[in-house]
């Protein structure tokens, strides 16, 4: 049960500090924040028969597409932390290490590039979008930080277990 915990946390801190970069880069880089209600757009048509979009932001809204979207993408980041237990080992959680989860992280940008952006309208790798090379640079640093996000959310609940 308390792998099942830690999976959860695991992928949800990760998750929200990946969130949290989104946010910070905007004065940064002068990209937007995040706003994964396109997702849950994407998602929402899904049942209708509709799996492509020239262009997500011109689809039909769908009620309750944000709150969608934000859930699903943090289910994925939990599904992710899933994967790295999965390569590294439950044992990760007592030892946590950088690269294992910086790969894991680096690793989940072909999801985006190769089916999320494609299915939206952005083409593969954001190769649709006015700017591809900086997109496809903000999405591969986006998925480092979840990276980083795993390991330290996971020497931060190593660091609970053993004040427990």
């Amino acid at each position: 049960m308390n792998t099942l915990i830690d999976t959860l946390l695991l992928g949800t801190g990760a998750t929200a500090l990946m969130d949290a970069w989104g946010i910070a880069r905007r004065p940064i880089a002068g990209f937007p924040a995040p706003d994964y209600g396109h997702v849950g757009r994407w998602l929402g048509h899904m049942p209708r028969g509709r799996f492509r979009h020239e262009a997500i932001a011109r689809a039909g809204h769908i009620k309750g597409e944000r709150f969608a979207g934000w859930t699903v993408h943090y289910l994925i980041g939990i599904t992710y932390a899933v994967l790295l237990l999965a390569i590294a080992g439950r044992g990760w959680l007592q030892q946590p290490t950088l690269l294992p989860a910086v790969l894991v992280g680096i690793g989940t940008v072909a999801a985006p590039f190769l089916l999320m952006q494609p299915a939206m309208g952005a083409g593969i790798a954001a190769s649709r979008t006015p700017r591809p090379g900086l997109a496809r640079i903000h999405s591969l640093l986006m998925h480092t930080v979840f990276g980083l996000g795993l390991y330290l959310t996971g020497l931060a609940l190593h660091w609970l277990q053993s004040v427990r």
